[in-house]
C-alpha cells in the first residue's frame, strides 16, 4: 500500500472509530469520515433509506468500516437485534454494493467484525480457520462478514477485523468496568472459567494499521492480544492493579436475568481467540500480556 492515502471511515464519531482517525491523520493519510448526517463535513449517506451517491465514494484508496449498533449495550428483545442486524448487516451490504460499482474501487476495504463468530467454545483455542460457532452473535457475524461478498468479488482485497474486548480506561468496556473494581465491588461473572479474547487500545490501532498496509492481509483476522484468560483470572489482575480485593461473585442465573440472551452470548460466552494472522505476518504486540496493559492504560498513557 501507498505511504500516504486517501482513507473513507465509518464509526468516526465513536470511540474506537475517533482514536483511529486521530492515528491515520499522525501517520499522514487523508481521513474522511463517512457520515449519516449531511450537516458536517465528510461523505453522507442514508443506509436506512438505501441512499449513497456512487460518485462521492470515488477516489479513496481504502475504506474502514467500523459504525454500527452496540452489540451488548443493552438486553436484545427482538427490536434491539432487529437494529443490529440491519446496522450491522445491512449497512455492510450497501457499501459493499456501492463499493463494487465505482469506476476506480479502493484497494482494501476493512470491516469491524467480532470474536463472537466463534461463539461459547469452552477451552478451544480459535484461530482464523476456526468454524464458526452457534448463536445469534455467531450468526450476525457470519452475515456481516458475508456481507461484502459483492466488492471481494470484484478483487478488492477485503479484511475481517475479528475485535475481542479493546481496554482503554478513557472508554470501551474498561472504563465502565473500573469504578466497581475501584470500589471492591470486581470479581466472578458466572463461573468465570468463560475465556476472555481482549486487546489493549494501541494494539487495536497498531494492529488494525499493520493489516491495512501489508497487503497479503486478506479474509478473517483476529485482533486480540496472545494472551486470553478466563475472567477469573482477568478480574483478579485488575482487582491487583488496583489494590482492591476481587471477591464478588455474580452467578450466572443472575446475568441471564438481567440480561437474557445478550449475557448468555457476550459475558457468559467463552472464546479463547488467538491472534495467529497477526503473529504469522510479523506483527509485534506492544502489550502482549494484560499486567502490561493494564499498567500503560492505568498510568495515563492510553490514548487521550
Amino acid at each position: 500500500m501507498e505511504d500516504h492515502q486517501k482513507i473513507l471511515l465509518s464509526g468516526s464519531s465513536g470511540f474506537l472509530g475517533h482514536h483511529l482517525m486521530l492515528s491515520l491523520r499522525v501517520a499522514g493519510h487523508h481521513v474522511v469520515r463517512l457520515l449519516r448526517n449531511q450537516q458536517e463535513d465528510g461523505v453522507y449517506w442514508n443506509p436506512s433509506h438505501g441512499f449513497a451517491k456512487r460518485e462521492d465514494f470515488e477516489g479513496f484508496d481504502a475504506v474502514i468500516h467500523l459504525a454500527g449498533a452496540g452489540i451488548a449495550q443493552e438486553r436484545w428483545t427482538k427490536d434491539r437485534k432487529d437494529q443490529i442486524f440491519l446496522s450491522r448487516c445491512r449497512d455492510t451490504w450497501l457499501l459493499s454494493q456501492v463499493l463494487s460499482r465505482l469506476h476506480h474501487p479502493p484497494k482494501a476495504v476493512m470491516c469491524a467484525s467480532a470474536v463472537g463468530y466463534y461463539g461459547d467454545r469452552g477451552d478451544e483455542e480459535l484461530t482464523e480457520e476456526s468454524s464458526q460457532g452457534k448463536g445469534f452473535l455467531a450468526d450476525l457475524c457470519g452475515k456481516w462478514e458475508k456481507a461484502t461478498e459483492t466488492i471481494e468479488n470484484q478483487g478488492v482485497r477485503v479484511v475481517h477485523l475479528r475485535l475481542g474486548m479493546v481496554l482503554s480506561a478513557k472508554g470501551g468496556v474498561l472504563k465502565k468496568m473500573l469504578p466497581l473494581f475501584r470500589w471492591g465491588l470486581g470479581g466472578r461473572l458466572g463461573p468465570g472459567t468463560q475465556w476472555m479474547s481482549w486487546i489493549g487500545i494501541d494494539d487495536f490501532l497498531a494492529a488494525l494499521y499493520h493489516c491495512l498496509m501489508r497487503e497479503e492481509i486478506r479474509g478473517p483476522v483476529n485482533l486480540v492480544a496472545p494472551a486470553p484468560l478466563t475472567q477469573a483470572k482477568w478480574a483478579s489482575i485488575l482487582a491487583k492493579k488496583l489494590k482492591r480485593p476481587a471477591v464478588c461473585h455474580l452467578p450466572s442465573w443472575l446475568l441471564k436475568a438481567i440480561g437474557g440472551e445478550m449475557a448468555k452470548e457476550t459475558i457468559l460466552a467463552s472464546q479463547r481467540a488467538l491472534p495467529a494472522k497477526l503473529l504469522k505476518t510479523g506483527y509485534a504486540f506492544r502489550h502482549p500480556d494484560l499486567e502490561t496493559a493494564l499498567d500503560y492504560t492505568l498510568e495515563g498513557n492510553s490514548v487521550p
